[in-house]
């Protein structure tokens, strides 16, 4: 994606974060402040939903849980997107957590996708085949 330079004034405070971040994470610090940035819009534009590390990266997650918003569309998906059936599957998540993931949805839809069919990818051929040293009785 193309960038654009912008001069923006930061407290130094927030810089200092910024940095410590990158240094912690190795990103360059233009990267972790475009990161940020885009998160925060994001989050902004759709409440409830928050980012966190995860073993693949920074991915949406509802807030209060530990659910990437993909996972909770994979199953509106294939409840035929009946609300009240995704309700009944993640019952224990209240209206506003579930209309948060599908809120997220609606406005990121090629990102949710995306990572839904790579997890759809990720099948018991694919896992041996990548990490054979995971079969019983392997050595």
């Amino acid at each position: 994606m193309p960038t654009i330079q912008k001069s923006i004034r930061i407290q130094e405070k927030t810089l200092k974060e910024i940095e410590q971040i990158s240094i912690d994470s190795g990103k360059e610090f233009s990267a972790v402040a475009n990161e940020l940035l885009e998160e925060a819009v994001r989050m902004k534009r759709c409440p409830g939903i928050i980012f966190t590390e995860g073993t693949m990266g920074r991915r949406a997650r509802i807030a209060g849980t530990g659910i990437e918003v993909w996972e909770v569309i994979a199953t509106y998906k294939g409840v035929a997107k009946d609300f009240i059936r995704l309700r009944q599957a993640y019952h224990w998540l209240t209206e506003q957590q579930l209309r948060a993931a599908v809120g997220y949805y609606m406005v990121y839809k090629e990102e949710i996708d995306c990572l839904i069919k790579q997890n759809e990818g990720l099948t018991k051929e694919h896992m041996h085949k990548k990490y054979p040293f995971l079969i019983r009785g392997s050595r």
